[in-house]
């Protein structure tokens, strides 16, 4: 299939700034597949389609505050700092991107507190952006990471370009009494679940999840499974081919283990619904899939693109959010839900006033 596709009109005004004040009151737009059938429904409807034996998967991955800012020696100029990922544990290197990039070279020092207890050098150049950083500290590696983490903050994407915080505040109050919007990404820009910490891009599906909501899908006898993926910034990378077999995505680390294995073994066995929660956990899943439909447990990475037609042999529920025009997880819900039904949807979401993205509200695709 080709990029073009995949385009389609978002009003800027419903690219989603704020997540809904409770996680399951996001609103639902259902898909039956063999059908084309649409209903709207709420997050919080979720447990009416899904019964004893079902299984639902999520992406249990923590993020990390990645977004950081630092000043240059000698200019001090302002230096975005964004960091991916840790290289070396104990000489503390780090792959980051850096912004603006011609600014720094191999050699520069970047200072990122005001008493200088933490100071990294750019000791090489990987892409026209990224930079891999040795930082320098008398911190032990515990301390390093917890300052380090502190002085960054949640990295929401671009996209999402806050307007006056007073324009929600009162929304909050009205659910939480006195709520502090303006930390309120600390919490909510992260799932109930979140505890293998390597993200730094949050599993958008797993958002919607409140303790109360997965309480109400156990008293149904839905089983949960967990895997890892360690969501990258390749989520967000602009596709730049219009022929896709091109495209090449970024590796993102993923994690199964044996309790998990079991588990899908277990729904297919009893021919119960098995729910990809999001399109990281639907990646991974596919990723390590072997003759019969059957996952083996795993400890490594993938850059599997899965786009129109593909066939899958996992999971048969599929539960997204609503993402932008032309990206990657659009690809793979339309590879699910069929390519002309998916955009039909996302027509109709558009015309019925949904909020797309990170903090948007939701799809799930079944049978």
């Amino acid at each position: 299939m080709k990029l073009s596709q995949f385009k389609f009109k978002l009003p800027e005004e419903q690219i989603a700034q704020f997540p809904a004040p409770y996680r399951e009151d996001a609103r639902m737009l259902v898909l039956h597949r063999k059908t084309g059938e649409i209903e709207h429904k709420s997050v919080s409807h979720l447990v009416d389609y899904f019964s004893e034996g079902d299984l639902f998967v999520f992406n249990d991955t923590q993020v990390f505050p990645a977004r950081m800012y630092a000043k240059k020696e000698k200019t001090m100029a302002n230096i975005e700092v964004f960091l991916l990922r840790e290289l070396n544990h104990e000489n503390r290197y780090w792959d980051v991107l850096v912004d603006p990039a011609r600014k720094i070279r191999i050699g520069n020092k970047l200072f990122f507190d005001e008493d200088t207890t933490i100071v990294a050098e750019v000791i090489d150049n990987t892409t026209s952006r990224g930079r891999t950083l040795r930082f320098l500290t008398d911190y032990n590696n515990e301390e390093f990471i917890n300052h380090l983490y502190a002085l960054g903050t949640t990295p929401l994407p671009k996209y999402i370009k806050r307007p006056m915080y007073a324009e929600v505040q009162e929304e909050y109050e009205k659910a939480f009494g006195e709520y502090d919007v303006a930390r309120m990404d600390e919490e909510r820009y992260q799932s109930i679940f979140a505890s293998k910490v390597g993200a730094v891009a949050v599993p958008a599906a797993c958002l919607h999840f409140s303790k109360q909501l997965l309480k109400r899908l156990e008293i149904n006898g839905v089983e949960q499974g967990f895997l890892t993926s360690h969501v990258g910034l390749g989520n967000f990378k602009p596709i730049d081919v219009e022929d896709l077999t091109k495209h090449k995505v970024d590796s993102e680390q993923i994690i199964i283990e044996q309790p998990l294995v079991n588990a899908v073994e277990r729904a297919h066995k009893g021919n119960h619904r098995v729910c990809a929660v999001g399109t990281e956990v639907m990646r991974a899943l596919e990723h390590v899939v072997g003759t019969g439909g059957q996952i083996k447990s795993y400890d490594g990475w993938t850059n599997k693109f899965i786009f129109p037609p593909y066939d899958f042999s996992v999971a048969n529920s599929f539960f997204v959010n609503l993402y932008m025009p032309i990206s990657s997880q659009l690809m793979m819900v339309a590879s699910f839900g069929g390519f002309e039904q998916v955009m039909n949807a996302y027509q109709i979401a558009v015309k019925e006033g949904y909020r797309f993205g990170d903090y948007g509200d939701a799809m799930l695709i079944v049978d």
